[in-house]
């Protein structure tokens, strides 16, 4: 009888420390990979933005989530490598903060791994990243910023902004098929109907800037329309610093540039975007595949303008512009 009874509390005993151990096993975190074009510094301001709303979704780096970040600092050569390295990690979720090349280059490292854009390139349709909007029909699904479709827009506030604006120089990567499209086909049939004239100058690496501006101060455009893209977004504070110099009211498709002391940008509201990209990853973590999430478009657009800057390089912005825009830098 003893012997039964020391048998049954050694069994139990051994059950509830099995059960305990089996309890205190972590829960896995999920990983996700963060892929950027730009380096530590220049992309920091979208990165804590990104924390930060996926903090709102209760999803806090370091606790209940972990972040891959890869920066490829401006060269497009190392997408293929940095896509690769958070697949071989076997990340959960690849957040790409780029356009359409460096989405391209996650979606040929893995098709399987669910990839959230954050709105940069082209149409993600016309791109070929997804089947449709409405239904992305593989891993790749997020969010298009239109990024390229709002040259029109921009160039039109800026000559609002700069009432004499006749000739407006276009500062662009043509190794990106975004910006060879806005290019050719937005801006000069948004030019003509505002009657400017847009000259195009190309810059391929780091060391074109100062070459350009050389010219540029020789031929004296009245304004200056620069794109984005890995190499622009990379440099955009030596195109600011520029500009500057050159005195010449500039249009930005990057924010963080007239930050920077640019004078305008025009675009989707970031802080929107922002939320979107942290719902999607939150859906997907929750068990919802990109086939099945709508590509969404931004709903809100902010026009922010650095009144700082208007004023030294002698620009008198008209007040009913400043009236409309959605942040006023003084």
């Amino acid at each position: 009888m003893m012997q039964s009874i020391l048998y049954w509390l050694l069994a139990t005993v051994t059950l509830i420390t099995f059960s305990s151990a089996h309890a205190q096993q972590p829960k896995k975190i999920p990983r996700i990979g963060y892929l950027s074009p730009f380096d530590l510094v220049a992309e920091s301001t979208r990165a804590e933005a990104t924390r930060l709303a996926l903090r709102e979704f209760g999803y806090i780096e370091g606790q209940n989530i972990a972040i891959e970040y890869r920066y490829s600092e401006g060269k497009v050569n190392r997408f293929p490598e940095l896509a690769a390295e958070l697949v071989r990690l076997k990340v959960d979720i690849i957040v790409v903060s780029g356009g359409d090349r460096l989405i391209l280059a996650a979606k040929n490292a893995t098709k399987t791994i669910p990839i959230v854009m954050t709105g940069g390139g082209l149409d993600p349709v016309e791109a070929g990243l997804v089947e449709s909007l409405a239904r992305p029909g593989g891993n790749v699904t997020g969010i298009t910023n239109l990024t390229g479709e709002l040259g029109g827009k921009r160039l039109e506030l800026l000559k609002e902004a700069v009432g004499k604006v006749a000739r407006v120089a276009v500062l662009y990567d043509p190794t990106g098929p975004s910006n060879v499209r806005e290019v050719k086909e937005v801006l000069p049939v948004a030019a003509r109907a505002l009657r400017l004239t847009i000259q195009p100058w190309e810059v391929r690496a780091a060391d074109g800037f100062e070459k350009v501006f050389t010219e540029l101060n020789k031929q004296r455009p009245d304004g200056l329309y620069v794109q984005g893209g890995p190499l622009m977004n990379s440099y955009h504070k030596r195109i600011v610093g520029l500009a500057s110099k050159s005195r010449l009211p500039s249009m930005y498709q990057r924010r963080e540039a007239v930050d920077a002391g640019g004078l305008m940008y025009y675009g989707a509201d970031l802080a929107d975007s922002y939320q979107r990209v942290a719902y999607y990853v939150d859906r997907i973590l929750k068990g919802a595949k990109p086939a099945d999430l709508p590509v969404e478009q931004p709903t809100k657009f902010e026009l922010v303008i650095n009144l700082k800057t208007a004023k030294q390089i002698g620009v008198t912005i008209p007040q009913s512009l400043l009236y409309r825009a959605d942040k006023v830098i003084r």
